[in-house]
């Protein structure tokens, strides 16, 4: 009953985080927001959600390796295998924007996480009202910095998504019940499904937590990306994954440890699991500007893409 509750739990994570993004993206248009701003903030605070339930709910559960590893195995999964996977299909292209804030501000969080846990194995509520303040201020000079640059164009809004463009406010808001509704069900069969599975197999929370968990709850910003790659929205498919793991972590990190901190019992969540996030993340920056510069290209993709099956055969599964 264990991998039935878990699929379940997946599939309506998988249609809540559709419906919601569908909703964020329609109430955002309303408001004339840009693609780019759409995708590292609406998008990703959107497929963020799935992480957040989940995380929320395992910690309230008493599971705060299960709470822990889905984020930081998702973030690792976000790039290294949504990323990898998406550049595969069609080359990734990289603004100067992505430089002077997504990326750095993804780095700092991450950064600030390894030493907030590092230091005395919890992650406070004062730790994470840290990491949210950080993630609003993210999120303000991000929409400054849109609006001075007047990077607002209404046709160019259009090409996201036709229906979505047009959708009533009534409709908008039914898809972000429809949503709500889906990922609240999905956090709690797959939580429930994963506290069962790690005891009838006899492994830690922490390897379900990095690997079922968190590739399910990253199957949101997979589709998305995808999604938007196919259709040429290339701006809104790298926004959405680096701005989800600055979400993963200042959200649904931040309110997780703000409802009951995270206390950490299992070493190779920060000594393997953050250490490999840290320098998946940190990877961005030397493979985004060799050449071709600003280009994630499918050779870069699949570099990252084998890095995350080593990351999972190894140091997940051969070091439990």
């Amino acid at each position: 009953m264990s991998l039935f509750y878990i699929l379940l739990g997946l599939l309506l994570l998988v249609v809540g985080g559709e419906y919601l993004v569908r909703a964020s993206v329609g109430l955002s248009l309303k408001f004339k927001l840009s693609r780019i701003v759409i995708g590292m903030t609406v998008v990703s605070f959107a497929t963020s959600l799935p992480e957040l339930l989940v995380s929320v709910k395992a910690a309230l559960d008493g599971s705060p390796e299960l709470a822990l590893g889905n984020v930081v195995g998702s973030n690792i999964a976000n790039l290294a295998l949504v990323l990898g996977a998406t550049a595969i299909l069609t080359p990734i292209f990289i603004k100067k924007i992505s430089y002077k804030y997504n990326i750095p501000a993804m780095l700092l969080l991450s950064g600030l996480l390894y030493f907030f846990l590092k230091n005395d194995l919890i992650l406070s509520f004062t730790e994470g009202l840290i990491l949210f303040i950080l993630l609003i201020l993210f999120i303000y000079i991000l929409l400054k910095h849109a609006s001075q640059a007047g990077d607002i164009d209404l046709n160019e809004l259009e090409e996201i998504d036709e229906d979505t463009a047009i959708a009533s406010m009534a409709k908008v808001l039914i898809w972000l019940i429809i949503g709500g509704v889906a990922l609240w069900a999905g956090a709690e069969f797959l939580v429930n499904g994963a506290k069962e599975l790690a005891r009838q197999v006899g492994v830690s929370e922490r390897i379900i937590g990095v690997s079922i968990v968190a590739i399910g709850t990253s199957i949101p910003e997979l589709a998305a990306s995808i999604i938007s790659a196919l259709k040429k929205e290339k701006d809104l498919s790298f926004g959405n994954l680096v701005g989800s793991n600055i979400f993963n972590i200042g959200s649904v990190l931040g309110i997780t440890a703000m409802i009951k901190p995270i206390h950490i019992t299992n070493l190779k969540l920060i000594n393997v699991d953050i250490i490999w996030m840290l320098g998946i993340s940190a990877l961005i920056i030397p493979l985004a500007l060799l050449p071709k510069r600003n280009k994630i290209s499918w050779v870069k993709g699949s570099i990252y893409l084998s890095l995350y099956v080593v990351y999972m055969y190894y140091f997940v599964f051969l070091t439990r």
